[in-house]
């Protein structure tokens, strides 16, 4: 018979090392890199917002010297009421445009307030064409 053999658990195991905690930053990586992308979405987002809403935008500016080029000079009494109600809105560009825009008015007051006006003179004509030369958008 064989003696049998008993087991002992108090054996020392030398290359087996106790558990260490893996610090694991995957998700602090992954967390990281959306937000970063979300930002840059949102940015790029708010960029093409800003085009289109300046692309789209009423420039007042534009309109009255459209309105001007397109008159009728020929309809006096109609265009010097619109030469005087369009040409303010640059008349503030500068200290030139004041002078201008007070000079061209004091000249069409006399085809203004009137049942039937004459035809503008050549000189009036030149001073409009003058200040819608002078004109900037």
């Amino acid at each position: 018979m064989q003696a049998q053999q008993t087991q002992s658990y108090d054996i020392p195991l030398h290359d087996i090392k106790p558990i260490v905690e893996v610090q694991e930053y995957s998700l602090y990586y992954f967390l990281g890199v959306s937000l970063l992308v979300v930002i840059l979405t949102c940015a790029i987002a708010y960029f093409i917002y800003l085009w289109f809403k300046r692309r789209n935008a009423f420039n007042i500016r534009k309109e009255h010297i459209k309105l001007l080029n397109s008159l009728d000079l020929n309809d006096t009494k109609r265009s010097a009421y619109a030469i005087t109600m369009f040409g303010a809105t640059f008349k503030d560009d500068s200290p030139r445009h004041q002078e201008m825009y007070a000079n061209i008015t004091n000249r069409l007051d006399m085809y203004k307030y009137k049942k039937s006006v004459e035809k503008f003179d050549s000189e009036v004509l030149g001073y409009i064409e003058l200040y819608k030369g002078m004109i900037d958008v």
